[in-house]
């Protein structure tokens, strides 16, 4: 089963970003605004979220 390291934006905190566990973050312009929340297995997931990260190496979610 998958697992996916999940990072807060320290300035936003309403929104999530999510890599497959172990990847990098992906090139972003205010990657030190991003903190690890941690790791979840895929079940924990929304569905929409892992479909994402398998297409595109990551996906961003409203934590709200």
């Amino acid at each position: 089963m998958d697992e996916y390291d999940l990072y807060l934006n320290a300035k936003k905190q309403a929104v999530g970003l999510y890599v497959r566990k172990g990847t990098n973050l992906p090139d972003l312009a205010d990657k030190g605004d991003w903190v690890f929340d941690g790791t979840a297995a895929q079940d924990l997931v929304p569905e929409s979220v892992a479909a994402e990260v398998k297409a595109n190496g990551h996906a961003f979610r409203d934590m709200d």
